[in-house]
């Protein structure tokens, strides 16, 4: 089971010393000597705490010895400890510092080439049309069937090919057609690219087109296109404006044989997704919206709305991710066109999409049944059938995790109390030295599974207490921090509860005579007091 919270790699000594990615020699020094100053052997006299100081105590030379080093701290961050590993080798045949970042960047490289193979992206889709009233007629169901493919391919940083073709049979008419296509994208710098395009079949051309970013918030997009079949030349100017954070407008102006003018507008955050665009034509005109509500993790809402000259309908539906690569969705439609239901299978870049003509007239009976029925049906399956399995097979998953991570864990377990034991006691002193200033205290906190958190159980064997690293972290000033980016299983006195599991972190404090709680992710920075914790 995959961590549904990854965060950046390579970062679990940056948690030991508590200190940021970012952080300078300097900066990384001072950690080392007030960490040492707690875990040197030589400070702690009885047997049993002087075995834990040395354990703990090579554990931050090492983390110290890689991170003070420029070049291995460049390996590190980039490859890991896997890559110090592998790369140690280099420490003892290269004696000269040039040889060993030659060496580094030619690892780089090997890197970029991985990726490069890996941006072998293809994606397709295939649409068949079914038709209930031409099977009826006794003239079988299928009413057409498209396909489309596309692949891109990352020839090199700058460069990256894209081909791909379409097939359309229409078994009403009879007829069809295909068509092949390339483009060749080249980024010209941070700020602008230019494509060269061509395709060949029913739409027969060749064009240009150049894209340039004109401030952090407005994008210029040119293109012009001549037709192989006619001569004629389409030209397209688009301009794309950042309006906030989430959402963004464009207008788009085309010029050609059929000459119009487009405006549109999206949004779209964690939980919701809406656009919409309105273009005029020379001889025709439409427009369309549509809006998805993210119900949780795994279920969306959507209704899509279009009319214009050529078109009036209405969609509504919804979907679920039933894998971590695959999403189902059903939509209900009715319209000038017909009544339809639509599924669709979505599975990383593949779509295989069936839409089903129930009626080419309107009929309120059908039309209600049509939406009623299938709608019916999916909650009954919902909260009798799939509900029950998904929730048993999560939980089946989780308990074989639980067996195959134990003793992992209760390892991780075991040398995080011996840690904390080191801690105790200058954890109690700035404890009380807050308490004497009303200062800040950490009165509670848990890290550990995000459904144990939530369900409030913390006893269950998926969280570990926190509070003693917590107060020791805690510095002169008053404040606590806990950096961005950093896994906090990583931080001396902390372990993983639940290797696979999301995790977070939930703390109560008291500041200035008032309480305060506060939860964040296991990758998210902790930042206390502030007042927006207060109860």
């Amino acid at each position: 089971m995959n961590e549904s919270q990854n965060g950046p790699p390579n970062r679990e000594l940056y948690a030991l010393l508590h200190v940021s990615p970012e952080a300078s020699d300097e900066e990384i020094r001072k950690a080392y000597r007030q960490w040492a100053q707690v875990y040197h052997p030589d400070k702690n006299q009885l047997p049993h705490m002087k075995e834990i100081a040395t354990e703990n105590f090579q554990r931050i030379c090492e983390a110290y010895e890689i991170l003070s080093d420029e070049n291995k701290r460049q390996i590190y961050d980039i490859y890991g400890m896997e890559g110090l590993a592998s790369g140690l080798e280099l420490g003892t045949k290269l004696n000269k510092v040039e040889e060993l970042k030659e060496q580094l960047e030619r690892l780089r490289q090997r890197k970029e080439q991985e990726k490069t193979l890996a941006h072998f992206l293809p994606s397709g889709t295939m649409l068949a049309t079914l038709s209930l009233p031409q099977f009826l007629e006794g003239d079988g169901i299928m009413g057409g069937m498209a396909m489309s493919s596309e692949v891109h391919s990352q020839l090199s940083k700058s460069n990256t090919l894209a081909f791909g073709g379409n097939l359309e049979v229409n078994e009403n008419s009879g007829g069809g057609g295909g068509a092949a296509s390339v483009v060749l994208r080249r980024q010209m710098s941070s700020v602008s690219s230019i494509e060269f395009m061509a395709s060949a079949g029913l739409r027969a051309l060749i064009g240009v087109q150049t894209t340039r970013h004109l401030s952090s918030h407005s994008t210029a997009t040119m293109a012009v296109a001549m037709s192989l079949r006619d001569g004629s030349i389409n030209l397209s100017n688009t301009w794309t404006r950042q309006l906030s954070e989430t959402s963004s407008g464009s207008i788009q102006f085309l010029l050609g044989l059929e000459s119009s003018i487009a405006v549109g507008w999206q949004k779209k955050d964690e939980r919701m997704a809406a656009a919409g665009d309105l273009t005029i034509g020379t001889s025709s005109f439409g427009a369309s919206a549509h809006y998805t509500r993210r119900f949780s993790k795994k279920s969306h809402g959507r209704i899509v709305g279009r009319f214009g000259s050529t078109a009036l309908e209405i969609e509504v539906g919804g979907g679920r991710k039933v894998s971590e690569f695959s999403t189902i969705r059903m939509m209900y439609s009715i319209g000038i066109k017909g009544i339809f239901w639509k599924f669709e299978l979505r599975r990383g870049g593949q779509k295989l999409i069936i839409p089903i003509l129930l009626s080419r007239n309107f009929n309120s009976l059908l039309a209600t049944g049509a939406f009623i029925v299938p709608t019916s049906i999916y909650f009954v399956l919902k909260k009798f059938v799939l509900k029950p399995y998904y929730l048993k097979r999560e939980k089946q998953k989780a308990l074989e995790n639980v067996e195959k991570t134990f003793g992992q864990v209760r390892e991780a377990k075991a040398a995080a109390e011996k840690a904390q034991q080191l801690l105790q006691n200058v954890a109690n002193r700035k404890r009380n030295k807050q308490m004497e200033t009303s200062g800040l205290v950490i009165t509670k906190a848990i890290y550990g599974a995000s459904k144990a958190l939530t369900k409030g159980d913390e006893s269950a064997s998926q969280v570990v207490d926190v509070t003693v690293p917590l107060n020791f972290l805690v510095n002169d000033s008053g404040q606590l921090k806990l950096h961005e980016g950093v896994k906090k299983s990583g931080i001396m006195g902390f372990c993983d509860p639940c290797p696979g599991e999301p995790k977070q972190v939930y703390v109560e404090y008291t500041y200035g005579g008032n309480s305060y709680e506060v939860v964040v992710d296991d990758y998210q920075e902790l930042l206390i007091p502030q007042e927006a914790h207060r109860n």
